[in-house]
């Protein structure tokens, strides 16, 4: 009887000890890191792909914000535009700016109800990770040249976690927090500059979730 119940008990730990494992594996995601943004944008065809490579859980982060619209990834239209695109790592040419402050950007596209979302990932080696995104930005939200440097100053000032929007309210930016050296961001559109978008406080909880998907 001993060695039987012996042999239930490594059976019960070995099954635990599977279960656990299986639970990290599908449940977790590793940190971001710089290191690891710009491996995942090598990994993204130049022509890009059809899936986000990040975790991004838009219809969750939706509804977080308040918004009870249908969301998921892809565009509001078919379209043969790939949902995916990178920049930066291995492909940075001389002179860009991923190459002049190393690092990686993911760019992927999701919908909320009739409104397309950009979501930016971004990661730098030294600060200012945002700088690259300001001409996404400045189309994005339709700002003037004084606006735009008046939201990347602020939005480059801004501590880990703090979300920035502009003026119109359909663009937010987050700096994240990365595990290891370096600089990241966050940067969300939502529609186009003057259209019904969600609200600014919307837009800035949309942001907000999404960034902790990815912490």
């Amino acid at each position: 009887m001993r060695h039987g119940r012996h042999r239930l008990a490594i059976a019960a730990a070995l099954t635990a000890a599977t279960l656990t494992a299986g639970c990290q594996s599908d449940g977790g995601t590793a940190p971001l890191s710089l290191n690891r943004l710009t491996e995942t944008a090598d990994g993204v065809p130049p022509e890009g792909t059809n899936t986000c490579p990040l975790p991004y859980d838009m219809a969750k982060a939706a509804k977080a914000a308040g918004l009870d619209a249908a969301a998921g990834p892809g565009p509001v239209q078919d379209s043969d535009a790939p949902v995916a695109t990178a920049e930066g790592g291995k492909r940075a040419k001389p002179g860009e700016p991923l190459a002049q402050n190393p690092g990686a950007l993911v760019s992927c596209t999701f919908h909320i109800g009739r409104d397309d979302v950009q979501v930016h990932t971004v990661a730098t080696r030294k600060p200012h990770a945002i700088a690259p995104l300001a001409p996404v930005v400045g189309a994005l939200a339709g700002a003037s040249t004084d606006d735009l440097i008046s939201y990347m100053k602020k939005a480059g000032n801004a501590a880990v976690g703090e979300v920035v929007v502009t003026d119109n309210g359909n663009v937010a930016a987050v700096r994240l927090k990365l595990d290891g050296d370096g600089d990241a961001f966050l940067l969300v559109g939502v529609g186009e500059a003057g259209s019904a978008a969600p609200d600014r406080k919307q837009v800035g909880d949309l942001a907000e979730a999404l960034a902790g998907q990815v912490e």
